[in-house]
């Protein structure tokens, strides 16, 4: 098993944005490929209660089988399992999967009842970034979640920490939201492509601490972006609002300002701008050095 470390950070779903827009980025050798994914699970979703996805992926060179388990996504940066392996075709390798700790606990009636759920189709440019801290690959997505004849955008970059220390991921990031209009993301093609699915999207537990809180924003702001639900964007604006109220030693000055002015941001529809999307990373990034 491998540990992904990653940001993800999400452009408006009609973006123009492309990776030419990003000059710093012009200078760097980069790869661009298309990626089909089938993602599987059973008719009941076994491994999305578990937060567990399972997917099959057709690359320009052949077909791999992934699994990933839930990540900690509380700041932003999301930490969590992965397997990874190469497979002959379209079906999916039971008796590999079948070894693997999620599965040992889901038992072989879950195992006997995967199928196939959704699929995702996007094309993929990546660049290998490096600086004093790590080595990161930026991988920019555009295309489409298709589920039950609904479809979604995929516009997004992905932050995936090689080597080295997180900090270079955030480093990588804020020069991206200079250059083009973006916000953190927490949720996952498979957890979108199971609420398109079922179209029905809901949101986490809030914890009551601050990364809890923020995560819960930035979960609201995801599904109000897919379903369309304006009051999405008003629980992200109030529980935000809250946030910025807050008076506890868990809590800084930097993060009471930030979650105020988005707060205030969200009030406005469609309320993500160069500048908005410039605070909730600053405010992602602060409440990740608290939870140092």
């Amino acid at each position: 098993m491998s540990q992904e470390v990653e940001l993800k950070l999400a452009l408006p779903p009609r973006a123009a944005a492309s990776p030419t827009d990003v000059v710093w980025l012009q200078g760097i050798d980069s790869e661009r490929k298309r990626l089909g994914n089938t993602y599987f699970d059973t008719p009941q979703g076994a491994l999305q209660a578990a937060k567990v996805a399972l997917r099959i992926r057709r690359t320009p060179t052949g077909y791999v089988q992934t699994l990933k388990t839930a990540g900690d996504a509380n700041t932003g940066l999301t930490v969590r399992g992965e397997w990874e392996w190469p497979i002959e075709g379209e079906t999916l390798d039971l008796d590999n999967l079948a070894s693997l700790p999620p599965f040992q606990t889901f038992g072989t009636d879950v195992l006997e009842a995967l199928e196939p759920r959704f699929t995702t189709d996007f094309e993929r440019t990546t660049w290998l970034l490096e600086d004093e801290k790590g080595r990161i690959e930026l991988a920019w997505d555009n295309g489409e979640i298709r589920a039950a004849g609904r479809r979604l955008p995929i516009h997004e970059i992905e932050l995936e920490l090689k080597e080295g220390h997180p900090d270079s991921l955030w480093s990588s990031a804020d020069h991206l939201v200079h250059a083009v209009t973006l916000r953190p993301a927490s949720t996952s093609k498979a957890a979108r492509g199971t609420s398109l699915l079922t179209n029905d999207w809901t949101l986490p537990p809030c914890p009551d601490h601050p990364a809890g809180q923020f995560s819960c924003a930035i979960a609201a702001l995801d599904a109000a972006t897919d379903s369309g639900q304006t009051g999405f964007q008003t629980q992200a604006q109030a529980i935000l609002s809250r946030l910025a109220e807050r008076d506890d030693d868990a809590m800084t000055a930097t993060i009471r300002r930030l979650s105020a002015s988005l707060a205030e941001a969200l009030k406005k529809t469609p309320w993500l701008t160069r500048e908005s999307g410039q605070t909730a990373l600053a405010l992602s990034r602060a409440i990740y050095d608290i939870q140092r």
